[in-house]
């Protein structure tokens, strides 16, 4: 037999909280410790697990509630214990040729569910690309759909898996709220088994079973919709940033999973406002720079207008905050790799042989040096505070890469590269790149950087200045290695050399440690055996 329990919020740390995310459905299997609810207080997000397993079948709040410790959550059907058998000397034995003949079990019922467009922060946007095809089987937060407003793109993740039985909107299609995107086949829970009667009695007339209507359709949380891949945010938050007329994408999100937070709003307003105050700050702010002229390019001959990509959209503006707003500095060398190159082609030459399926690159070297400096130069991992009144020194050593994409520049980052060899390295780098060029990065891949790297040495060039990737501190940019002739004391000899630009913030990192830092990775690189001292 099952029984209903009910789900009460458990003490949540404060007096209370709204509620930005519901994240089950009725209908759905939960299990002990599944993530049900989201909610934020006054000071932070968080998700708020089951203490109960079974099938769903009340949702008692709803997006926007203001709740607090003990108010009811959910109706969850559990499953009871099996009755206790009654004593074989009390019960009449039954002729067998009378027993009710036992029906098969019902196989598992599938049902129809919509998905509609979600609250996107604006009255309507352009479906861009739609991601999912008729007959595909779709997992639950799985993109489905890009849609492009004002401002910013936007990725629709399913809220369930299922299987893609029509789909309402083509790339091209204008939708808003409510729109609907997608009828999607789910798998629904098996109708229960009434047990036969054991002693001969008259049978009840089954009841026919009713089909499954269409159930109505699932309507996405803002903190679900994932705005170019990446931001979370409540309600609450967007609507705060659209007052303010903010980009939630160069905002730094500090909530739990990634989520944009009321405070980091508050934060980024008074960072730009102290930058204002000091003449900093692009456009016509501090800086009084010029307006861009406006031009009919068309009357000097033939143009064509393409749109920039969605990548170019978000990182446009952020580049150039980080070009006006930081002070660079950038430190120029030439590395010798020559014996780093003969030891990297003899341990491709033994993975070949071992058919290790794997590939080691320079670039691999380059990020175990950097990870070396690093550690022995503890300010370049850091972060100035948002009022910039202190340093933020991180304990890990997380390498940010930068990926040539066909949508434009994109930077993963590969985590505790101090602590992983060549080999790993190697395996990770090439799945977290593939994973870049085919834009099935997600948010997590792309944070917690402690440093990047920026490589253009399989493309050409001899040196260019790299632009710091706020909030961390340095970059290097690694140009094409080339023979060069190098005087040993005694002669000219021909050795592999490698240029190397380390930019970096003056507010920050002076000259000198800068220096430092730049023929740290010199000597590790030009001398393998110092990396594992």
């Amino acid at each position: 037999m099952s029984e209903l329990k009910e789900f009460l919020l458990p003490d949540i740390g404060a007096d209370a909280a709204d509620i930005t995310d519901i994240l089950v459905s009725v209908g759905d299997t939960i299990a002990v410790e599944q993530d049900i609810l989201t909610i934020e207080g006054d000071k932070a997000s968080m998700d708020v697990p089951s203490s109960v397993a079974g099938v769903v079948k009340e949702i008692k709040v709803k997006v926007g509630d203001s709740v607090s410790e003990g108010n009811l959550v959910l109706t969850v059907e559990v499953a009871g214990e099996a009755a206790a058998e009654a004593p074989v000397a009390d019960a009449p034995a039954a002729p067998v040729a009378e027993a009710a003949p036992v029906a098969d079990a019902p196989a598992a019922t599938a049902q129809l569910k919509e998905i509609s467009v979600p609250d996107i922060g604006g009255d309507e946007v352009e479906v861009t690309e739609v991601l999912v095809s008729v007959g595909d089987s779709i997992a639950e937060e799985q993109d489905i759909l890009t849609v492009e407003g004002d401002k910013a793109s936007m990725d629709v993740p399913a809220p369930f898996a299922g299987v893609v039985k029509e789909i309402k909107v083509a790339a091209g299609d204008k939708v808003s709220e409510g729109s609907l995107i997608l009828v999607v086949e789910v798998q629904g829970a098996a109708a229960p088994v009434a047990a036969a009667p054991v002693a001969a009695a008259p049978v009840a007339p089954t009841a026919a079973v009713e089909a499954p209507k269409t159930a109505p359709a699932a309507q996405l949380s803002p903190s679900q919709v994932s705005v170019a891949g990446s931001i979370k945010a409540s309600p609450s938050v967007r609507r705060t940033a659209r007052e303010f007329n903010l980009d939630l994408a160069v905002i730094p999100a500090t909530g739990i999973k990634g989520r944009t937070t009321k405070e980091d709003v508050q934060t980024y307003v008074k960072a730009q406002l102290l930058l204002a105050k000091s003449g900093g700050g692009g456009g016509g702010g501090g800086l009084q720079v010029l307006a861009s002229p406006k031009v009919d390019f068309a009357k000097f001959g033939e143009v064509e207008v393409k749109p920039l990509s969605r990548i170019q959209k978000i990182s446009g503006p952020s580049l150039h905050r980080n070009w006006v707003t930081i002070p660079h500095v950038t430190q120029f060398d030439e590395v010798d790799i020559t014996e780093l190159e003969a030891f990297r082609k003899e341990q491709n030459a033994i993975a070949v042989k071992r058919d290790l399926g794997l590939k080691i690159s320079p670039l691999v070297f380059m990020m175990k040096a950097v990870a070396k400096a690093l550690q022995q130069y503890p300010d370049f991992n850091s972060s100035l505070s948002a009022d910039g009144e202190s340093l933020i020194l991180k304990k890990y050593i997380n390498i940010g890469i930068a990926v040539d994409t066909p949508n434009g520049l994109v930077v993963p980052v590969v985590k505790d590269v101090i602590n992983k060899g060549i080999y790993d390295i190697s395996r990770e780098l090439g799945e977290i790149s593939k994973k870049a060029r085919a834009g099935k990065l997600t948010t997590r891949d792309m944070q917690g950087g402690s440093m990047t790297i920026s490589s253009l040495g399989g493309i050409g060039g001899t040196q260019f200045t790299p632009i710091v990737n706020a909030p961390e501190v340095a970059i290097l940019g690694v140009s094409k290695s080339a023979m060069k002739p190098l005087w040993n004391g005694k002669e000219f000899e021909p050795r592999l050399m490698v240029p190397l630009a380390l930019s970096y913030d003056h507010r920050v990192i002076d000259g000198a440690e800068g220096a430092r830092f730049i023929t740290a990775i010199n000597n590790y690189l030009s001398d393998l055996r110092t990396l594992i001292l």
